[in-house]
This record gives structure tokens, C-alpha cells and sequence, in this order.
């Protein structure tokens, strides 16, 4: 752990050993902290924030040292991918290209750092100024998940810092190596003491403690929504911001007018890349009924090929799910998907590939004949199960896809742009692609609607979320009021 810039070992002694998911085989050991290494994270950020220079610091020199990061990542790329291929078990060519995305965010954010300056309002008062201005936040709790270890607590770090804030992070337990890493990147880069900190274990005591403590001003938390509802009731006890992201149920919606091929390529790569460990998957496909058995058929037959395996491996295009738990939660609902009437015609079990015994693999799933209130249709099953539904009308395919308590993404397929552009701005989602799946990029904010949660990362919005806004009021010429005389 980096506390108060130092690193340490946590005040137990407690250490975990971090797994392999394609092999179950331990790659590191790391400290375990508690409650106590929590509240020690905190006091280090409250000092510096309070006592320290970073939130005064010129924005360009913040800018400067958020920089050196992204070209720190950019120059050890190659170990810090192949550290979240092995903690993770996702593809190398995916890491590589997930290393290249969290450079650009840092990149991204260090460019934005002396670009708000603030902003002079009129006032309608003779002989005064009012000006507008943003602040840091002051000290920010950062708990990120396991599926996107790195890049997603890239997403907070980068504006947090720029910003001035100082800061606690809390990488998701089974999943810190990338993170770690980045936190002696960032002790090399020139971030003072106790301006960043980093403390590892679980969520019930490390996360619990960022969430209720009265010394940390803003909580931002990316997983599953019933944790996301405890922050939130947690964050009460002092009011402070929160930023939540909290998955979906994410709709694929092709019109019959799509390009098919492609359509059927990106159905495939919405909902199975990285084993369908992706908050924004696109594991509801909706499909128009005149297209329907086609396209089925042709997602069906695509999906057979998929390769599983090592993810250090030429040809493997997915790799295991990240834990023998979660296996198990994918397969209940699997189950549960049978139990309901679905049917499935792909998959639903574990591979019986004698190279994949020793990981926590599962085969592409596919069910059709779904309907709406299916609880697979329903819940975020978080793995590589499609769920697929037929649709008449672009009036009854909006109505499916806005039927769940999620909101963060969707697509929509179709040459008719009109009719594409239409479907789309009655979609309540925070993000929504015409013609194509999963793209992002720094300068487009990323968050969702409803039950997704709210706040946003990434984008100018992004920085914004880490900033309080003050209104500065100066007259001129002062005068008594003469109220009271």
C-alpha cells in the first residue's frame, strides 16, 4: 500500500494471494488492509489537501506532472499489460490496447489541466464584478472494479488529480496489480506526499470506511448496484458527493435494414469480448422479426468459433470469468434462463476442453424466444449470455429497450439514419452508438441514466465532477446600506 508517500505494509500484517484466472496459479502476494489502513490513507490525503501546496499548485504545473504518467505508461506498456492479462485473464492484444486507452486518459486530462480559468457574469449591480470559478473537491474516495482494473481507475485518478484534489484509492481486492503499479508511476512522476494513496483489501472494510468517514468530501464507485446503494446511504453521514457508475442491460437493437454481416460481427463483439465482463455489454439483442431466424443463425454459427484460452496465447479471443464465485453467479443464471422458458441454443455450460479444466471458463451462451420480464433479460448476468428478442416496430422496440432499471448504453442498427437518429434520442441511456458497438475515448463523457447510476467520467464533465463551483462577488465601491439607520 502508498500512504502519506511511503510504502507500507498494513497495520496486521494480512496479505493476499493474488490468482490467475486462466490457471488458478498465485502471481503475487500484496498486503491486506482494514478499516485502520482506511482511516491512516485518509488522515495522509486530509493533511495535504488542508496543509499541502497541490490544490494552490498552477494548474499547468499539475498538468505537467498528470503528463509524465501517460508517458511513463506509455514506456513500460509492456509489463503493465501483461500484469492485467494475468490478474484478469483477458487478452494481451486487449491489454496492450487497454494500456494505450488509460495513457491517453492521463493524457487527455493533463491537457485540460490550465483550461478553465473560470468565468465573468454581468452583474446587474453598478461598479462590482462577478466571477464564477472551480475549486478541488478536497479529499476523494476512489473505488474501482476488477473487470477494467486499471483503465477504470484511470478514469478517476487523472481528473481527481488535475483538479487538485488529493485522494484515496481502493482498486478492487483480487485485481490490484496494474494499480499498484501506477502508483509508483505517479511517485516517479513527481505527485507529492499524501496527495495520492493507495490501499488494498475488501469493500466491506477499506470501501466502507472511504463511504462513512466524515474526512473524505467526494466518493466515486464503479460495480454492482446494490453495493452502489450502500455508498450511497453511507455517503449521508456527511453529505458528501457522490459519482456512480453501476452497470446495465444494455440493448442491440438491429432494424432489418441494418448491414447485416456487420451487424451480426458487432452483435457477437458487443456481448462476448472479455467473456462478457463489460458494464456496457450488449447482452440484450433486439432484433427486428422479418431478420430474426437469419440473423440468429448467423450469430449462432459465429459464436461456435469463438476461442477460448490463454490470453498470452496466438488466436485466443476470450479468456476465462475472473473467479470461481462468479462462474457460479453466471451459471445460476443460466439456470434461471431455463427455469423461465428461454431457450437455449448455445452453450450453458463449462468447456470440456482438457487445456481449460484449471480455469474459470464458460462457454458463449445464447438464449432466444425471451421476453421482457425475464430476470436474464432483466439483471446484469456480467458474463457471456445473450439474450435475444424479436421486435415489429420501432415504437415497440423503444419501449422494450427502455423496460429496465439501467440506463447506461445502447445501439442502434439501421441504414435508415432518420429512423436510427429517432430510436436513439428516445433511448434513456447515457450513451448510445448508430452503426456501432463499445467505442469511447477520453473526450466523451461516459455515465448512465436511472439505476446505472449518475455522474459522469471521462470528458470535460468528467474533470467537472471533481471541482465545487464558487461565485465571487466584489463591489467596488462599497457604500453603507443604511438598513438600519
Amino acid at each position: 500500500m502508498y500512504i502519506d508517500g511511503q510504502w507500507v505494509e498494513s497495520h496486521t500484517g494480512n496479505t493476499r494471494e493474488i490468482i490467475n484466472p486462466f490457471n488458478q496459479e498465485v502471481i503475487a502476494t500484496v498486503t491486506e488492509g482494514d478499516e485502520k489502513d482506511s482511516q491512516l490513507a485518509i488522515q495522509a490525503a486530509r493533511k495535504a489537501f488542508d496543509k499541502g501546496d497541490w490544490a494552490t499548485t498552477p494548474a499547468s504545473e499539475r498538468g505537467a506532472i498528470i503528463q509524465k504518467v501517460a508517458d511513463f505508461i506509455r514506456r513500460d506498456k509492456e509489463e503493465l499489460a501483461k500484469l492485467e492479462s494475468l490478474d484478469t485473464g483477458k487478452t494481451i492484444i486487449e491489454s496492450y490496447a487497454d494500456m494505450d486507452d488509460i495513457a491517453n486518459v492521463f493524457q487527455y486530462f493533463a491537457g485540460l489541466a490550465d483550461k478553465n480559468g473560470g468565468e465573468v457574469i454581468q452583474s446587474p449591480i453598478p461598479d462590482s464584478e462577478s466571477r464564477v470559478v472551480r475549486e478541488p473537491v478536497g479529499v476523494c474516495g476512489q473505488i474501482s472494479p476488477w473487470n477494467y482494473p486499471l483503465l477504470q481507475a484511470s478514469w478517476k485518478l487523472a481528473p481527481a488529480l488535475v483538479a487538485g484534489n488529493t485522494l484515496v484509492a481502493k482498486p478492487s481486492e483480487i485485481t490490484p496489480l496494474t494499480t499498484i503499479k501506477v502508483f509508483e508511476l505517479m511517485e516517479e512522476a513527481g505527485v507529492p506526499k499524501g496527495v495520492a494513496n493507495l490501499v488494498l483489501g475488501p469493500g466491506n472494510t477499506v470501501g466502507a470506511e472511504l463511504s462513512t468517514s466524515l474526512d473524505v468530501d467526494l466518493i466515486s464507485f464503479t460495480g454492482g448496484i446494490e453495493t452502489g446503494k450502500k455508498i450511497m446511504q453511507a455517503a449521508s453521514v456527511n453529505v458528501k458527493k457522490v459519482a456512480l457508475e453501476l452497470g446495465g442491460k444494455n440493448p442491440n437493437i438491429i432494424f432489418a435494414d441494418a448491414d447485416f454481416d456487420t451487424a451480426v460481427d458487432q452483435a457477437l463483439n458487443a456481448v462476448f469480448f472479455h467473456a462478457g465482463q463489460v458494464c456496457s455489454a450488449g447482452s440484450r439483442l433486439l432484433v427486428e422479426e422479418s431478420i430474426h431466424d437469419r440473423f440468429v443463425e448467423a450469430v449462432v454459427n459465429q459464436a461456435k468459433k469463438i476461442k477460448l484460452g490463454n490470453g498470452f496465447e496466438e488466436g485466443t479471443q476470450s479468456g476465462p470469468l475472473i473467479s470461481a464465485e462468479h462462474r457460479e453467479k453466471v451459471e445460476s443464471f443460466v439456470q434461471i434462463g431455463i427455469e423461465e422458458g428461454a431457450e437455449l441454443v448455445l452453450g450453458g455450460k463449462r468447456p470440456e476442453d482438457p487445456k481449460l479444466q484449471n480455469g474459470f471458463f464458460y462457454e458463449p451462451t445464447i438464449f432466444i424466444n425471451c421476453i421482457s420480464d425475464m430476470r436474464i433479460v432483466q439483471e446484469e448476468v456480467f458474463g457471456p449470455v445473450l439474450t435475444i428478442e424479436k421486435f415489429n416496430s420501432a415504437e415497440e422496440v423503444i419501449e422494450k429497450a427502455n423496460d429496465t432499471i439501467y440506463g447506461l448504453a445502447g445501439a442502434v442498427w439501421s441504414t435508415d439514419i432518420e429512423k436510427a437518429e429517432t430510436v436513439a434520442s428516445k433511448l434513456r441511456m447515457g450513451t448510445v452508438w448508430i452503426n456501432d458497438f463499445h467505442p469511447y475515448f477520453p473526450q466523451a463523457p461516459w455515465g448512465g441514466f436511472k439505476q446505472s447510476g449518475f455522474g459522469r467520467e471521462l470528458g470535460h464533465i468528467g474533470l467537472e465532477e471533481y471541482t465545487e463551483v464558487k461565485h465571487i462577488f466584489r463591489n467596488k465601491k462599497p457604500q453603507p446600506a443604511g438598513w438600519f439607520v
